[in-house]
């Protein structure tokens, strides 16, 4: 039986202009798009129809099963809390970051995130997410142990991004010892002297492990079609070495220079929608909207505020002069979507998948009224 759905009378925001017109949903992928108004089907009453928004990299998922240090939470109902959040934000496609390797953050057991991704896919087939959920391998590449947790996940085709990083003293995001202090030597709480052997320890394996980590996942990688993404990269060199890894995805490049660099060389690069929203980064390196400016941004990430990611396109539509909101929003959609090859999705264009989402902005905060998921409403 034929399934349709129609919504009119809507600011549909397609990849290059707004129309105001209806849209025809047919067994959940999009038929039709018309110009002007109409009488049929669901009255958008002037709210704009964008499509589902793409989160390539959020940890938030990580807040839910571990809320309190040393505190885990029952996985399903951490997943289904964080599914929540997530598709009434807009977002009807997610990539949940699991940790590979112990950072000075601390980390997980062994197989501790392998058990997160079984739980996710046991939560999807049993219908209790709204979301798609993919995964997102965050490999910190200077730990002893993240190929032993890389390898958990050598057969699983949800993997469809790795990223690649470092958080050693001195490397890319912590350029600046100030800013190391700040993270870490206050939080724990450490003493000159302990603080002394702790960054010790991590610029020992730094310098053993990062470079021979990279090569071999960058090439299991490969073999295997998942998109790489680099992070933090703030030097030429760094944007060298993410060239002849075959990195697509520049996450949070931390200085102009690499991130000019990362996307004349074909790199998609990605920054925090909540450095937008906030007006600059919370750790004190280069502002999303510095990156818009200079015409080198191409993906937004709720990174830990799931509605960031909506809010932010608006805000830079708001404040910066260049950017049309068909150029926003497709830094939500289409731009993550072409990067990590999901063709189907990310645009409203006849033969796509029906992911789209009813907004209502008239100034501040945009309210997500609802969300459809291949046609079928989910929020």
């Amino acid at each position: 039986m034929t399934r349709e759905t129609v919504f009119s009378n809507a600011r549909i925001v397609l990849e290059d202009e707004v129309i105001h017109g209806s849209l025809l949903v047919r067994d959940g992928m999009i038929e039709d798009i018309s110009a002007g108004s109409s009488h049929l089907g669901e009255d958008f009453e002037g709210d704009y129809l964008i499509p589902g928004l793409i989160e390539l990299h959020t940890d938030h998922l990580e807040g839910h099963y571990s809320p309190r240090p040393g505190l885990r939470w029952n996985k399903t109902a951490a997943i289904q809390a964080h599914d929540a959040q997530i598709v009434t934000s807009g977002i009807t496609t997610v990539f949940d970051c699991l940790r590979m390797g112990s950072d000075e953050d601390g980390g997980f057991d062994k197989g501790e995130m392998r058990d997160m991704a079984d739980a996710i896919q046991k939560a999807e087939a049993e219908g209790r997410l709204r979301a798609e959920h993919l995964l997102h391998l965050r490999c910190e590449v200077s730990a002893d142990n993240v190929m032993d947790h890389f390898a958990d996940f050598e057969n699983d085709s949800h993997v469809r991004l790795v990223s690649l990083m470092d958080h050693a003293p001195g490397q890319r995001q912590f350029q600046t010892m100030d800013q190391y202090i700040f993270y870490y030597q206050k939080k724990r709480g450490l003493s000159d002297a302990e603080f002394a052997i702790f960054v010790d320890k991590r610029v020992e394996e730094s310098q053993r492990n990062s470079t021979p980590h990279r090569v071999a996942i960058s090439e299991v990688c490969r073999q295997r079609g998942i998109t790489i993404a680099s992070h933090d990269d703030a030097t030429l060199t760094h944007v060298e070495e993410a060239i002849e890894n075959g990195v697509r995805l520049a996450e949070f490049p931390t200085s102009i220079e690499a991130a000019k660099a990362s996307h004349a060389n074909g790199m998609s690069v990605l920054m925090g929608a909540p450095n937008i929203v906030r007006g600059g980064s919370h750790s004190g390196n280069i502002a999303a909207k510095d990156l818009a400016e200079h015409d080198v941004l191409d993906v937004l990430s709720s990174d830990y505020v799931p509605l960031s990611l909506l809010y932010a396109p608006f805000l830079l539509v708001d404040q910066v002069e260049s950017i049309t909101l068909p150029k926003a929003i497709s830094m939500v959609t289409a731009t993550p979507a072409r990067t990590v090859d999901l063709n189907d999705r990310g645009r409203i264009a006849p033969g796509l998948r029906a992911d789209v989402v009813r907004v209502f902005r008239d100034e501040g905060v945009p309210v997500c009224r609802s969300v459809w998921r291949r046609g079928r409403r989910v929020a």
